[in-house]
Order: C-alpha cells, then structure tokens, then sequence
C-alpha cells in the first residue's frame, strides 16, 4: 500500500470499529437496499479491481449546487481505490433502482466547499474522521484536510 498518500496515511489511522462494520454500515445498507434513503444514503456497487466481482458499500451522495458528490471521510478506502481501478464507474443504489454513473476526482483545491457543505450534513456521522475539522472550519483547516478526503463528482450514465 502506498504510504506517502495523505489519504492512505489518513485510512489506516481511521479505520471503522466494530460498531461501524458490524452495525451501523450493514443497518444503513439494509434500509438503502429496502428503499429508504436515510440522508441522502445510497448503496455504492462498483466493480473490485482485483477479483471483478461487484463490491458495495454504503455512501452519503451530496448534492451541492445541482452537482452531485461522493466523498471518502475515511480517506483512501477500498470503494475508492476499486471506484479508481474501475475507470469511475459505478452504480447508485437504493432499493431495486440502480442508477450507473461515471466519476471524475475532485483536485483539492476545489473540495474546501465540498467538503464544508458534506460536513454540515453528516458531521454527526463522520466528524470523527476529519480530527476536528468541521463545517465551521476555516478555509485553511479545510484546505489542509482535504488531501486526505478523495471525492468524486458524479455524472449520470455509465458507458
């Protein structure tokens, strides 16, 4: 694994708990997969770089300024290093509707609002990734946070 990327330094100091595995993410997936959207939660499938087979996870989909966004509070997941491998193709889901999209990857410089307006909606949920950095944050608290938060601009339509 590449250890100069803040993001992936950033993973594996962050990685989820028991609680998070075990109970909070399949709870979330389970009523995303049933059709109820809790916050805007999708069911993220996108297709693994090394075994092909489809991987899925639970996401929160921002919507800012009509564009919509994916972020990666925990940094340089596995559904970030799969939705890479896999050229940004993905899926959307939530109960039996699947919408595919293509991804492209925000450069930093362009995620302080992204990243303000994800932690104004979800800080309860993720604040403990981003090491106190929060909604309220300065533009420079945010600029410094955002090399370790991957986030991706979706577009409709796969290819």
């Amino acid at each position: 694994m590449e250890s100069s990327s803040p993001a992936t330094a950033h993973f594996e100091r962050k990685r989820p708990g028991w609680f998070t595995r075990r109970i909070f993410n399949p709870t979330v997936a389970l009523f995303t997969r049933l059709g109820l959207s809790l916050l805007g939660s999708r069911v993220l499938e996108v297709r693994g770089r090394s075994s092909g087979a489809p991987r899925r996870t639970p996401v929160n989909l921002l919507v800012l300024d009509g564009k919509r966004y994916l972020v990666a509070p925990r940094g340089e997941t596995q559904w970030v290093r799969n939705l890479r491998a896999a050229s940004g193709e993905g899926q959307l889901l939530v109960g039996r509707r699947s919408e595919p999209f293509t991804a492209a990857e925000v450069d930093d410089e362009h995620k302080v609002p992204i990243l303000r307006a994800y932690l104004a909606r979800w800080k309860a949920e993720v604040g403990a990734f981003f090491d106190g950095v929060g909604p309220d944050s300065s533009e420079q608290e945010l600029r410094s946070a955002a090399p370790k938060h991957p986030v991706f601009r979706l577009r409709s339509g796969g290819s």
